[in-house]
């Protein structure tokens, strides 16, 4: 008998499988990581619905030759509400949609039933989505507005047939309605509504959604026509045409933590040390060419939670949201790189999280370098934000009056001949929205691969920086006076063996609550 060890195996204990597992999703192969979809700002047409038309009905029953008019009323268009809720980090799911539109009432029916009205449309947005109204049109105050014009021109309007007001009995011929008087109809009757224009700051949770958009008026059946000359009217209301408006949504704070470092720095490594997420990895640059949002979980509510904080508004935290922002290049702030697109998301994170490569060069002018160019981007904002308010502060006129209307910017209402005419708006360009500058906001730094041989010192350099800038015996990296001024630290990781990732939700739970 041979007394070889073939065919022997080795068992690997529970703990050695888990390490081996954390390692294999920490180092993944090119092709395991999942595609995340991500938008920040886009634009919605709301059509809110439309109301239902009443209905010309008669009671028939047996002995009564001709009965009272009994048509019931149109159904109301359904509404559209907006409701910011947690659990949301993009706005890419309403993007892909572009219009939404509430459903139209339902037409009124006979022995007085009315219409049902239209289902109502609910957005539900991130915590921290800005609304803000491009445009609209809105058919209801556009007949207000030619109403208001013909009481000051002393127009007579009772009499007058409208297509698009009225519906006759189908049977009836030309001939019944060649000297009838039809009733005045000179009331539009209006729904609640958000009053114009739309801007909405969605910086909390909402319990009860908002309403955006109000659905039209449904139209009146015949009963609301009965009079000593017509006790058997054969004609009913259209149901308003539903409000349209155009609004842009833009998410005011993408995430609590940002990583902001250099192409290849292991930040994508690094959110995946820290969350579930499964960001693309790779060892070239620009392996992440959009945002990917990561949750590190506080509280897995099976027990005490690993680090207790709170909100703002007093609430318990039992999360807060990473973003590996894409990596910034010498002169981004030029349009360099990926531009200027990406260093908006910069803007909308809480705290900002340098990640330094200590294995690629002084970590000190990295961290200067990236510096630099939030700077120089901050600078610019502030120039585009000087000019557009500089070119806001225009007077508006309509009939050669100055007038500071909302109708006066939607749209002005003219004369033309006998008869108005609506000169509906442009889609205009909104301003960019008002942020806090990335100076003012806490930061830290994350310094990866420390686990290289020989990054020591660089390190050293670092949190002897750091230290100087806390101590104001330099001035802060990114020049401005008014730059935040709090506690600063340098935090050793490796981010692809897991070790040291533990002390950022530490440090980062501090400064939110802060």
């Amino acid at each position: 008998m041979g007394g070889g060890l073939q065919g022997l195996s080795t068992v690997q204990g529970p703990d050695s499988i888990a390490q081996d597992s954390q390692l294999s999703r920490l180092d993944p192969t090119p092709d395991d990581y999942s595609r995340s979809i991500f938008a920040d700002k886009c634009q919605l047409i709301l059509a809110a619905g439309s109301g239902g038309h009443g209905c010309i009905s008669f009671l028939r029953e047996k002995f009564i030759a001709e009965g009272p008019a009994n048509g019931g009323d149109g159904g109301s268009g359904g509404n559209i509400y907006i409701q910011a809720i947690r659990g949301e980090t993009s706005l890419h799911k309403l993007a892909r949609r572009g219009t939404i539109k509430a459903a139209r009432g339902k037409n009124g029916q006979g022995k007085g039933k009315g219409g049902q009205r239209g289902e109502d449309v609910l957005i539900q947005v991130p915590v921290g989505t800005v609304v803000r109204e491009v445009s609209r049109r809105d058919p209801v105050a556009e007949e207000e507005e030619r109403e208001r014009l013909r009481s000051f021109s002393g127009e007579e309007v009772r009499g007058q047939w409208r297509r698009d007001k009225w519906i006759l009995y189908p049977s009836s011929v030309p001939s019944d309605y060649a000297t009838m008087v039809f009733p005045n109809l000179s009331h539009a009757r209006r729904s609640a509504r958000l009053a114009a224009p739309i801007y909405l700051d969605l910086a909390h949770p909402m319990e009860t959604p908002m309403l955006l958009a109000s659905g039209a008026a449904g139209g009146l059946g015949n009963p609301h026509f009965v009079s000593k000359t017509y006790p058997r009217p054969k004609f009913a209301t259209k149901g308003d045409p539903g409000m349209t408006v155009t609004v842009e949504l833009e998410l005011k704070l993408l995430a609590d933590v940002g990583f902001v470092g250099l192409p290849n720095a292991g930040k994508s490594t690094l959110l995946r040390a820290m969350s579930r997420s499964r960001a693309r990895v790779g060892s070239w640059a620009f392996t992440t060419l959009q945002p990917n949002i990561g949750t590190v979980v506080l509280d897995n509510h099976q027990g005490r939670p690993q680090l207790p904080a709170t909100r703002a508004t007093g609430e318990p935290r039992t999360h807060f949201s990473v973003a590996d922002i894409p990596g910034l290049i010498t002169d981004a702030h030029k349009d360099r790189g990926l531009g200027l697109g990406f260093l908006r998301h910069v803007e909308r994170a809480q705290v900002l999280a340098f990640v330094v490569d200590l294995g690629a060069g002084e970590a000190v002018e990295a961290l200067k370098s990236l510096w630099r160019e939030l700077a120089a981007f901050e600078a610019l904002r502030d120039r585009e934000t000087s000019t557009q308010t500089e070119s806001r502060l225009v007077d508006w006129k309509a009939f050669g009056s100055p007038v500071s209307s909302v109708s006066a910017h939607d749209g002005a209402v003219a004369e033309k001949g006998a008869g108005l005419m609506i000169n509906p708006s442009a889609l205009q360009q909104l301003p960019e929205l008002p942020l806090k500058p990335i100076s003012t906001k806490p930061w830290f730094v994350v310094a990866t691969k420390a686990d290289v041989e020989g990054t020591q010192d660089n390190f050293s350099r670092l949190q002897g920086y750091l230290e100087a800038v806390m101590s104001r015996h330099t001035h802060h990296p990114s020049g401005f006076r008014n730059a935040w001024q709090g506690r600063l630290t340098a935090i050793p990781v490796s981010a692809i063996r897991g070790e040291g990732v533990e002390r950022i939700p530490e440090w980062t739970i501090g400064l939110l609550n802060d």
